[in-house]
C-alpha cells in the first residue's frame, strides 16, 4: 500500500500562500493576490467614473441622479484606496 506522505516542492524563491506539492502553478507564482494590481485597476475604474461626467448633453434636459452616483462610487473606490494605504502603512 501506498504512503499517504507527500514531499514537499522546491518552489525556487516565489513566495506563495500554498504549498506547491498542492498546487503546483504555485511554484511560478500563478497563486496569491497581485495587491498592485489591484490598485492600479481601482484607479483606472475611478478615473473612468470621473471622465464619465464629461458627456454631450445637445438639448437632453437631465437630472443630476446619474452624476451622484458616478461621483459615489468614484469616491467609494478611492476611500477603499486611502484606507488601504494608511492601514498598511500604520506601525506595528
Amino acid at each position: 500500500m501506498a504512503g499517504t506522505e507527500m514531499e514537499r516542492a522546491e518552489s525556487g524563491g516565489v513566495v506563495t500562500k500554498v504549498d506547491p506539492a498542492e498546487v503546483p502553478s504555485a511554484a511560478f507564482g500563478w497563486s496569491g493576490e497581485s495587491r498592485r494590481t489591484f490598485k492600479v485597476a481601482a484607479v483606472v475604474v475611478a478615473l473612468i467614473l470621473l471622465a464619465m461626467l464629461y458627456e454631450n448633453q445637445q438639448g437632453a434636459s437631465t437630472g443630476w441622479t446619474g452624476y451622484i452616483y458616478l461621483i459615489l462610487f468614484a469616491a467609494t473606490i478611492v476611500g477603499i484606496l486611502v484606507r488601504d494605504f494608511v492601514t498598511r502603512n500604520k506601525p506595528k
